[in-house]
């Protein structure tokens, strides 16, 4: 049985357009909450062998050596997680100490510790967003060079405007997810994140492209000269690929499930961004990338 998609594109389509705007709202008015990967600063993370003291506890032995708003965070079952402002060696050792101490030296493990300088937290920053842009350019590149035979009903320039859109609209999403996430749960964006975002990237395109490719084939085809032709191929198209889409999907967003619930911390929250945009560039590939090629074939009547 044929589904309606395409019949049906505005629903998807406004769908589309209210996540996308919610989300850009979200990103200028509250921000992606950065990591020290961006800002600068210092994370210890440690685990205690016996019992985890509170974090007001834990808070207060760390003020005692004059370090100002630690930000301290719960980690799993027995670990924490220290933010600060950069620090030196000696003050790492001195920490580490205090917190032995407080434990009365009973064991208390570090697990990570990392200090990024201002200066190179925005070097990362600037040199993440540059990825990015280089990517989605390569990507409409490609996509526009490998339909170059499809020149009707719409020219092969227009499936990579289509692909940018859509990839776009992928990142977007993600994006304000967590920046509802950092602004709720104090969930930060490192350069992890950013390789969610390059990873959901190659894995959205690729959902796009093979709808795409099954089209390219029945125009080849089928294509008979009419808006109403390309409409109903267009939708036929889709739903010849929608079982491979979403099964390819489910498989991948079932062993991401596995890692984030039995995974570390330290890739939680990447393994979070990547099911995040699994879900989203499925529905994109199919709800959004074919509409959109539809809607552009009419405005050019």
């Amino acid at each position: 049985m044929q589904l309606p998609l395409i019949k049906n594109r505005f629903i998807s389509l406004t769908l589309s357009g209210v996540l996308v705007l919610l989300s850009m709202a979200l990103y200028v008015i509250w921000g992606l909450h950065y990591g020290i990967d961006f800002t600068g600063g210092s994370l210890l993370e440690v685990s205690y062998e016996t019992q985890r003291p509170s974090i007001d506890s834990i808070r207060g032995v760390i003020e005692g050596l004059q370090i100002a708003d630690p930000r301290i965070q719960l980690s799993g079952d027995a670990g924490i997680i220290i933010r600060l402002s950069e620090i030196d060696e000696a003050t790492h050792q001195q920490i580490l100490q205090v917190l032995n101490t407080q434990t009365e030296g009973q064991g208390v493990i570090e697990d990570r510790f990392d200090s990024v300088g201002p200066t190179v937290g925005k070097e990362l920053q600037q040199k993440a967003l540059w990825a990015l842009y280089t990517v989605l350019l390569a990507i409409v590149l490609y996509v526009t060079w490998a339909f170059r035979k499809v020149s009707k009903p719409i020219a092969s320039w227009k499936y990579g405007v289509v692909t940018l859109v859509t990839l776009f609209h992928d990142v977007l999403i993600v994006v304000g997810v967590f920046v509802f996430l950092g602004k709720y749960l104090d969930i930060e964006v490192d350069t992890a994140f950013i390789t969610a975002l390059l990873t959901i990237l190659g894995y959205s395109v690729n959902d796009t492209i093979v709808v795409f490719d099954r089209i390219r084939e029945n125009l080849h085809k089928h294509f008979i000269g009419s808006s109403d032709n390309f409409e109903e191929l267009v939708n036929d198209s889709v739903n010849q690929t929608l079982a491979r889409s979403i099964n390819t999907s489910l498989t991948v967003a079932l062993v991401l499930l596995a890692i984030f619930f039995v995974g570390g911390t330290t890739v939680h929250y990447f393994v979070l961004a990547l099911i995040i945009g699994v879900v989203v560039g499925t529905y994109s590939s199919i709800f959004l990338a074919s509409p959109l090629l539809v809607e552009l074939e009419k405005l050019k009547k």
